[in-house]
């Protein structure tokens, strides 16, 4: 169990990783946050849990004085259905923390840096048979943005006065 933990844990920070380095390509000031910034001990304790902390955005961006938060959330496109798997908790800890913290947005970002937010996953799958074990909504890698169109392309550099 805590090795299954660990290789998807390096997954996922390898993701965030990318992620990052998209974003400050399109001139995005970028810093880690979230679960992935804890020590060890708290994020396998974490990982336990139901606690909203656990989906806490993993990278805050700001660019011309707009702020985003990032969920980067790899091997979730499946090659072979088209769908990305979101866990219902993840996505009502995104609503709880876009609630709380308006009006800064909530991105998920996929592996093949595709872009949704949790309440467009919510959309797309509201028609999805509602289960109550840990469930994944599954919606569509058709409906997703692509990551230049939602994070714009790098701003110009402005010449010195």
């Amino acid at each position: 169990m805590v090795m299954q933990w660990q290789k998807r844990k390096a997954v996922g920070e390898a993701h965030e990783r990318r992620v990052a380095a998209a974003l400050a390509a399109q001139g995005w000031t970028v810093e880690r946050c979230g679960q992935g910034t804890y020590p060890p001990s708290i994020q396998q304790a974490l990982a336990r849990t139901t606690s909203a902390l656990r989906w806490f955005p993993d990278l805050t961006a700001a660019r011309a004085g707009e702020v985003v938060t990032i969920d980067a959330k790899d091997c979730m496109p499946s090659s072979t259905s088209g769908r990305y798997a979101v866990s219902d908790e993840a996505i009502h800890a995104g609503l709880q923390f876009i609630a709380g913290n308006r009006p800064t947005p909530l991105y998920y970002v996929f592996g093949d840096l595709r872009v949704l937010t949790p309440v467009e996953v919510l959309h797309y799958t509201s028609h999805a048979e509602r289960r109550h074990d840990g469930a994944y909504r599954l919606v569509s890698t058709r409906q997703a943005h692509p990551f230049g169109t939602v994070f714009g392309r790098a701003l110009p550099l402005r010449a010195a006065s």
